[in-house]
């Protein structure tokens, strides 16, 4: 069987970790990567706002058609993001991607190129919550979740998400490299941390927070209960 073929679409100064991580994930999946540049193949990966590592594209999107994919995945990062969908050329594969019913996964601040296809009327997504109006404006319903899965469309929200991003991506396009162990596993953690008295999403627990929290054996020591300093709203509010 022709292994899958997955394009990541990027312009300049895209978060190097929603990059990086999605790319090594697929690769290990036996999935072939391509790096695609809008612009210049000297590509500047960010770790926020400082500079990380540099990247060569493997081609521009010139020079390339979207017809040679089985999915289109999209990294944020402001710069990379708001430059992205200005480039007619990447909405309009956006639009093909979709249309064609194949795979298009947008996390962070890249659902802002969706908005500009005018390609999320009617459609459940989820991103960085500092662009939810641009998703409702555009007709579509932002919702806070780590990952949203709406028919051909899987979108995150941040770098936190990753591995439920590329979870999702997987089980599209390689379900047999799918961990559903790991999977069992987050599960339960998350309910552990509900034993706790946090809730991830109201207290905004970052995965390294979370480590911290169920790395601690003596929950009943007060001196020890929250060594990510991390504590649960309604402690901070008095009604716990």
């Amino acid at each position: 069987m022709k292994p899958k073929r997955i394009a990541i679409l990027v312009d300049n100064y895209f978060e190097q970790a929603e990059f990086e991580e999605p790319m090594d994930a697929f690769k290990d999946a036996g999935i072939e990567v391509v790096v695609v540049a809008a612009k210049t193949k000297q590509l500047q990966g960010l770790n926020h706002v400082d500079k990380g590592d540099t990247f060569q594209a493997d081609i521009l999107l010139a020079d390339v058609s979207s017809d040679e994919f089985d999915a289109l995945v999209l990294p944020g990062g402001v710069v990379n993001s708001d430059s992205l969908r200005m480039v007619e050329p990447a909405r309009q594969w956006v639009k093909d991607f979709l249309d064609s019913g194949r795979l298009v996964a947008a996390i962070c601040h890249a659902p802002w190129l969706l908005v500009s296809a005018d390609v999320v009327q009617g459609r459940k997504i989820t991103s960085f919550f500092t662009i939810q109006d641009d998703v409702d404006n555009a007709g579509g319903e932002w919702v806070d979740q780590q990952v949203v899965v709406d028919g051909n469309l899987i979108t995150s929200r941040k770098p936190d998400d990753i591995p439920a991003f590329n979870q999702a991506i997987l089980r599209t396009l390689a379900p047999d490299a799918v961990n559903e162990e790991e999977e069992e596993d987050e599960d339960d953690s998350d309910e552990r941390l509900l034993s706790l008295g946090y809730d991830k999403q109201r207290d905004e627990i970052s995965e390294s927070d979370k480590r911290d929290i169920l790395g601690d054996e003596d929950a009943d020591d007060e001196e020890n209960l929250h060594p990510s300093d991390v504590t649960p709203a309604d402690e901070k509010d008095g009604t716990q």
